[in-house]
């Protein structure tokens, strides 16, 4: 006897699953310029190469015969694909039915999405878009409600995720509650630029816990969040997401317990490039362009910027050196003088702790006046959020590399050395306690004050004590590694590149401090 007519009902289902939200479900969501679920995961994934989970998972009706008259697909979506053959778990809502706001059969399967990513120790990428929870059917009485006392935290799972694969997340459309919680637990979040909003109550739950009346975007969108720190990158339409995710996780291992990919690089490892001996002004006062910095010494076109528009003091980004995946960072003078910020600390933790959790060596590229004084920075908690970079920094095991550039003063410097970091200097650099405009300013206010011309009196002591900062002496008392001319510095670092290769290979497993949202 054959099972023929169960196997064409598993096949019906499975289609009754892929119908989502029916022709006018998927024609509202192309209505509105945003892909469907299904159609997202296709672009993303290499071609052919999703794999689902949980097919025919649904809210079925039957009747008193036990005959199926109704089928609701469940609204989450979740399986195995590829990106560039290797292996990824990729899930995400599926907005043409109940808005994304997770029916039963989807919830199951959104959160054993992250249970996938672990057990399989495989990436994870979410596509998000929908709410969280609704008040509907949360007055009934009666029958077996919320989870059993002895039930792990739901959100135990998607912190400890954070110190095993790399998580990427892409805001889709509005994206609250739940949701925006996952969104934010991840090491890449990017969202689309004019289709996306990212919220934590929506309209009209502001409108009336608050009283204000604001629409999803002026709430949430991209204008807010570039800013907000919520999201890393703002991408201009779903492709473009796609993209920058793809970009992401090609410079992270699959998992912490495997390495970061080397690939052959084409750029000449000794590549040298005349303009960086004058990218950095004799004028020490004067601003340049960081990120041409940046973009002359790692393999051509391979900077992958994250986070430009929050705490835009620091630069933080992912690039390659002669191959190797390695995390940079610079300060950008061109805001606040590169100052660090409150808002530039926790950008430039959380990147740290990031690079360090997936065994990513770092190239930080040094140009810091110090924390941000003033009210302002007193008000954000600066010190707290400067301390904790430091902390992170101190606390790295990855093998560093720290290239003097320009200056190097106060505490806030001490964030950009890690133990046992390789240190070299150009002759651009000075360092000190203290900038030496403010320093001489305070520590000689009264022989300037007694001087027959102040501000010379003050010129001249700025000059005298700016020889004594001169890179030149800490070279000859072994205080840096080298003392190099700028267009040395590719092929320095393409040769510490090699020398870290056995130090990369003993680095695999967890963290001792993983990072955190």
């Amino acid at each position: 006897m054959s099972w023929e007519n169960e196997v064409k009902e598993i096949n019906r289902r499975r289609h009754l699953a892929k119908q989502q939200g029916g022709k006018e479900g998927i024609a509202r969501q192309h209505a509105q310029g945003r892909l469907t679920i299904r159609e997202r995961i296709d672009a993303l994934l290499d071609e052919g190469s999703f794999r689902e989970q949980g097919q025919a998972t649904a809210l079925p009706d039957y009747d008193d015969n036990n005959e199926l008259l109704g089928y609701v697909p469940a609204n989450y979506v979740v399986g195995f694909g590829r990106i560039n053959a290797r292996r990824v778990v990729v899930g995400g809502e599926d907005f043409t039915l109940k808005g994304g706001s997770p029916n039963a059969a989807g919830l199951r399967k959104s959160v054993y999405a992250e249970h996938m990513a672990s057990h399989y120790r495989a990436p994870l990428i979410r596509m998000l878009e929908g709410g969280g929870g609704s008040v509907k059917g949360s007055g009934k009485k009666g029958g077996t409600t919320g989870e059993p006392v002895f039930s792990e935290p739901r959100f135990r799972i998607i912190a400890d995720l954070m110190g095993e694969v790399p998580v990427a997340s892409g805001a889709m459309g509005a994206v609250a509650g739940f949701p925006a919680g996952r969104l934010v637990a991840s090491h890449f979040a990017v969202m689309t630029r004019h289709t996306s909003q990212i919220l934590i109550g929506g309209p009209k739950l502001v409108e009336r816990a608050l009283g204000a009346k604001m629409s999803k975007e002026e709430l949430g969108g991209a204008h807010v969040h570039a800013l907000s720190g919520i999201v890393d990158n703002v991408a201009e339409d779903e492709h473009d997401v796609f993209r920058q995710i793809r970009q992401f996780l090609s410079y992270l291992p699959s998992n912490v317990w495997e390495r970061a990919p080397r690939t052959v690089s084409e750029d000449d490892p000794q590549r040298m490039e005349e303009d960086l001996l004058t990218a950095v002004p004799r004028d020490s006062n004067a601003p340049f362009n960081a990120r041409i910095i940046v973009e002359m010494v790692v393999d051509k076109g391979s900077f992958f910027e994250m986070g430009a528009q929050f705490g835009p003091s620091q630069i933080c980004g992912l690039a390659r050196l002669d191959g190797q995946p390695v995390g940079v960072l610079i300060n950008d003078n061109q805001f606040y003088a590169g100052a660090m910020t409150a808002q530039a600390a926790q950008k430039y933790r959380r990147f740290v702790e990031m690079c360090d959790t997936f065994h990513v060596p770092i190239i930080n590229f040094v140009d810091q006046p110090g924390f941000m004084i003033g009210p302002e920075a007193e008000r954000n908690g600066t010190i707290r959020y400067g301390m904790a970079a430091v902390a992170a920094a101190c606390q790295a095991s990855i093998p560093w590399a720290v290239i003097q550039i320009h200056k190097g003063f106060g505490v806030a410097t001490a964030a950009h050395y890690a133990p046992n970091s390789y240190v070299v200097a150009w002759p651009s650099v000075e360092s000190g306690a203290l900038p030496l405009e403010g320093g001489v300013a305070v520590a000689y206010h009264r022989e300037i004050a007694a001087a027959a011309d102040p501000d010379k009196k003050r010129f001249e002591l700025e000059e005298r004590l700016r020889q004594a900062r001169s890179p030149f002496p800490r070279a000859e008392s072994f205080g840096v590694h080298e003392l190099i001319d700028p267009r040395e510095t590719r092929p320095i670092l393409c040769e510490w590149v090699d020398w870290i290769q056995p130090l990369l290979d003993d680095l695999k497993g967890p963290v001792r401090f993983g990072m955190r949202p």
